[in-house]
């Protein structure tokens, strides 16, 4: 029991610090003895779960990518009911995403009927600064967390609206914690607003989203959005804990 302890508290460790890290790195961060973090390392290389990198760094291995995705999927299954209760009642294309190393990936969508309405791909990865959902979990973590996620990786602008720096994101953060939620203002793409909220006590980092044409999705739209987005991420945040 006391080995796979140790070994959930080094990939968590190595997850945290952005997905690698030097045995020095990890050494500093437990209070583990380096020899058995040493032979704990070797043995999670062995079976995959763990690599090392050329320049002597260890990294998450790719057989925890099909773990990750069958967790993905199951937070998908149990988002899924929510969000086509909210699609139901607004008439708005609904996500969920998660945190994944540093990007957001969307687990589950239901769309909206509209002809004219946003496209998001199950699967596809975005960053945290320019989406809804990425900012909704952005402010569940403190600064310096997300410092370290937006250096790593990277505040790209994908429209004249992105937020580019990230003392522009604090302080879009501190608004989204005092207002319960958060607005992708066509951050990432120019015609498309999207309201999101964070699942709380998820078990990974995750929020949910309704988006749509700015000509629909307004402010009338956010007062009947709102109080439904909450409802729904205590109903999914339920679900899983039960589970």
């Amino acid at each position: 029991m006391q080995s796979v302890e140790r070994v959930f508290e080094l990939l968590e460790l190595i997850t945290d610090a952005g997905g690698n890290v030097t045995l020095s790195e990890l050494s500093s961060s437990t209070e583990l003895p380096l020899p058995t973090i040493h032979r704990l390392l070797r043995t999670l290389v062995t079976l995959g779960y763990i690599r090392q990198l050329p320049n002597r760094r260890y990294a998450l291995g790719p057989r925890l990518i099909r773990l990750g995705e069958a967790a993905n999927q199951q937070l998908g299954a149990v988002a899924r009911p929510q969000l086509k209760s909210l699609v139901d009642r607004l008439g708005e294309t609904a996500n969920m995403a998660v945190l994944d190393s540093d990007m957001v990936i969307y687990v589950a969508q239901v769309p909206s009927l509209h002809s004219m309405r946003m496209f998001t791909e199950v699967g596809r990865r975005a960053h945290t600064h320019a989406t809804g959902v990425g900012k909704a979990i952005l402010a569940q973590l403190d600064d310096e967390t997300v410092r370290g996620i937006v250096h790593r990786s990277g505040m790209p602008v994908a429209t004249p609206k992105s937020i580019g720096d990230v003392e522009s994101l604090l302080l879009e953060l501190k608004l989204i914690r005092e207002r319960g939620y958060s607005i992708d203002e066509e951050e990432q793409e120019i015609g498309v607003r999207c309201f999101a909220m964070a699942v709380p006590d998820s078990p990974t980092p995750a929020a949910i989203s309704v988006s749509g044409p700015v000509s629909r999705v307004d402010q009338s739209f956010a007062e009947r959005a709102v109080p439904l987005l909450r409802e729904a991420a205590l109903a999914i945040s339920a679900e899983l804990n039960h589970q």
